[in-house]
């Protein structure tokens, strides 16, 4: 298993690291190799690679139009595993997390057999969406078995017990939601509450903590380093940019790599927050 911090260890100092979302499939299966080859060489630490699933409860209209292209392609599960399998061996940096819906991918396999699937693949971890409560220890049992890391999810408004199970299992990063609503259509996170839910998530694991949801600029990033994250994970806004050139008939990878430059642009700068964030011993709610 890779070291705690493996996902984003390289990242330069006073520079977050990044993550970038996208549905196996979108751009087309075919692309991925050129695709991650870029990411690489741009220095993004994670691509949180979605197998992709329909009516996604917890994704906006960009990512699920997504996800639709990605399915009427007809990629699955073996397609994505095949394709992560055939590129993971040229990586230098670029570390893959799969995000795999349980009831539309996982449903009917049996932990042990899902986790070393995964891991063969190599996969550097896994995000397991939608797990039944009464499932969640067989999986991470499997995946720990496996030394398949695990990336695991709270809010910024969860409480303490959901933190503390977050934290317990998260052994590849934390994915810290900064608000709740679907992908691409929230409003923009309470900063000081993000910041005192930072603090408090930081504290409690021995894994890097990375925030997502309402990132899409360099700024965002920077800010988000500011309030004590160690990585930012942009999903909607580059997927939106892949839609477009699609769209437009422009080439998606090329236009994906001028978006991660953009968000690169300002990468080095840590911006400060312009408040002083309360205690955390207030973020009980």
């Amino acid at each position: 298993m890779p070291e705690p911090d493996a996902f984003f260890a390289r990242r330069r100092p006073g520079r977050p690291g990044l993550a970038v979302f996208l549905n196996a499939g979108d751009p087309p299966l075919e692309r991925l190799p050129e695709l991650a080859a870029m990411l690489d060489e741009n220095e993004v630490d994670c691509l949180e690679l979605a197998v992709p699933f329909p009516d996604s409860v917890t994704d906006g209209p960009v990512v699920r139009r997504s996800a639709g292209r990605a399915l009427a392609a007809g990629t699955g599960l073996e397609q994505t595993l095949a394709a992560v399998a055939r590129i993971r061996p040229g990586l230098r940096r670029l570390r893959i997390a799969l995000l795999a819906d349980w009831s539309h991918t996982v449903r009917g396999t049996a932990p042990a057999d899902f986790a070393a699937a995964v891991r063969d693949a190599g996969c550097d971890g896994l995000l397991l969406h939608g797990v039944p409560p009464r499932l969640r220890t067989a999986h991470y049992e499997a995946a720990h078995r496996a030394g398949l890391p695990l990336v695991s999810t709270c809010y910024a408004v969860s409480g303490p017990e959901a933190v503390a199970e977050a934290a317990r299992h998260a052994t590849a990063y934390l994915y810290l939601v900064a608000h709740y609503g679907r992908s691409g259509t929230s409003a923009a996170p309470d900063h000081a509450r993000l910041a005192r839910a930072l603090t408090t998530v930081r504290a409690a694991c021995a894994v890097p903590v990375a925030v997502g949801f309402g990132v899409k600029t360099a700024e965002d990033i920077s800010r988000l380093a500011g309030l004590g994250a160690d990585a930012a994970v942009v999903g909607s806004a580059g997927v939106a940019r892949i839609e477009a050139a699609l769209t437009q008939g422009r080439d998606p990878v090329e236009e994906f790599a001028s978006f991660v430059r953009e968000l690169r642009t300002a990468g080095g700068t840590v911006r400060r927050p312009d408040f002083a964030p309360d205690s955390a011993k207030e973020f009980h709610s």
